[in-house]
């Protein structure tokens, strides 16, 4: 195909897979739930009519082949088809469709890549439903547990393992901890994904190549309680105030942030969720308890260990002094990931030659590619510029700049290490 032919697909799938997903308010498409399944089952239409073969695994992931493709170790491409509630179009399904036009551009030209490529469409990459993270790809290489699939649903209306046997997974298999993907068989993953923050944009770079990606150390529940009591009898210091508490828990890491990104460590720290009970929560009463969620990133396992540690420790302190106490929900973790350094010297490379920055960036959010890298796949990434940030319904990357990742990443299928 040529670019403007690739541009004018890319979007029809974009804008089909969009309508069948919009919310009112942007997109939404619940891992492992129907909007999910819907993307999936649409872009496997797409490659069927290409002619390119398709199959799911246990975990119910998307797999699509090359009819006639060679023998040997194969170069995997991938990302997800899932949405945080309220999210933009191109998070995950950017990679996805990246990878399924590069197999198209073989199979319209009688091409055959040096290696097998194969392409995944992977399911329950965000955490937002489950409150873990790479859902599909942690089950394809035997990594979800039994405390994993006993996660409840952000509506507790199901279990992550009811959930995804409602998409037809074998969840026992899943539960067992069998392994769907052949990590020796495996050349490399390679993953097309927008970039989530300002850097593409601010440095007018229409693509760069990935370094690594910051693991995470999170709660999903923590709550603060304290006491409730009458908002003008209570003298501030008979107060068990559990706003007040987490604000000054909140206040104190914030610091301790500060002080620490002055130190040159890498760290991001973030409260997502912040709520009093609305069934008892009102203008003259105290609160006496509060619900909020906690999570810390960082590349550095060692940074992200000693800033859990520190805020336990403050949460010791400020139960004391304000009177309240803490309680905390099983702790989740995502070890961070250093990817290919061959990759990525490789792809830095194929950038200069097309014309493109060859420009390295870590990535402060996760990816899929962190849990091949992890399982000793040789893993590499391209972010295309993005405006808007994401996980927002105003995602904004420009087609001619992902027409520009995918010529990349073809040149890399077709040149591969």
């Amino acid at each position: 195909m040529d670019r403007a032919a690739r541009r004018s697909l890319a979007a029809k799938l974009f804008d089909d897979v969009a309508a069948r997903s919009r919310d009112g308010e942007g997109i939404t498409r619940e891992s492992y739930g129907p909007t999910e399944t819907t993307a999936l089952d649409l872009l496997e239409r797409f490659a069927q009519s290409e002619g390119l073969t398709t199959a799911r695994d246990p975990a119910q992931n998307l797999v699509v082949d090359l009819p006639d493709k060679p023998s040997g170790a194969a170069i995997y491409v991938g990302s997800h088809l899932d949405s945080v509630p309220q999210g933009g179009n191109f998070d995950g399904l950017a990679g996805v469709v990246a990878g399924l036009l590069c197999l198209v551009d073989f199979r319209r030209e009688g091409a055959r890549p040096p290696r097998p490529v194969r392409v995944l469409g992977l399911r329950g990459e965000e955490s937002a439903w489950f409150g873990k993270a790479y859902m599909g790809s942690s089950a394809l290489l035997g990594k979800l547990t039994d405390e994993d699939l006993d996660l409840r649903h952000r509506s507790d209306a199901c279990t992550l393992a009811e959930a995804m046997a409602r998409t037809g997974a074998e969840v026992e298999r899943v539960r067992r901890g069998e392994r769907f993907f052949d990590v020796d068989g495996a050349a490399a993953y390679l993953e097309l994904h927008i970039e989530q923050g300002p850097v593409l944009v601010a440095g007018k770079w229409p693509t760069a190549i990935v370094t690594g990606i910051r693991g995470n150390i999170r709660h999903k529940h923590v709550v603060c309680r304290g006491e409730p009591g009458h908002s003008g009898a209570v003298p501030r210091g008979l107060r068990r105030d559990a706003v007040l508490a987490t604000a000054e828990l909140m206040h104190r890491l914030d610091d301790h942030w500060a002080g620490w990104l002055e130190r040159g460590l890498d760290l991001v720290l973030t409260f997502g969720i912040v709520s009093t009970d609305p069934r008892a929560h009102a203008m003259s009463r105290i609160p006496g308890e509060l619900a909020f969620s906690f999570e810390v990133r960082s590349q550095s396992r060692k940074t992200l260990e000693e800033f859990y540690e520190l805020f336990h420790t403050e949460c010791k302190s400020v139960a004391s002094e304000r009177k309240v106490r803490f309680e905390f929900d099983r702790r989740l973790e995502t070890p961070p990931a250093r990817l290919d350094e061959r990759w990525v010297a490789h792809l830095l490379e194929l950038s200069g030659r097309l014309g493109l920055p060859a420009e390295r960036v870590p990535s402060g959010a996760g990816h899929d590619a962190a849990m091949f890298a992890a399982a000793g796949v040789p893993s590499g990434m391209i972010f295309i510029r993005n405006e808007h940030g994401s996980h927002n319904p105003h995602e904004a990357m420009d087609l001619d700049d992902f027409v520009l990742g995918v010529e990349l990443l073809r040149l890399a299928l077709s040149e591969p290490l």
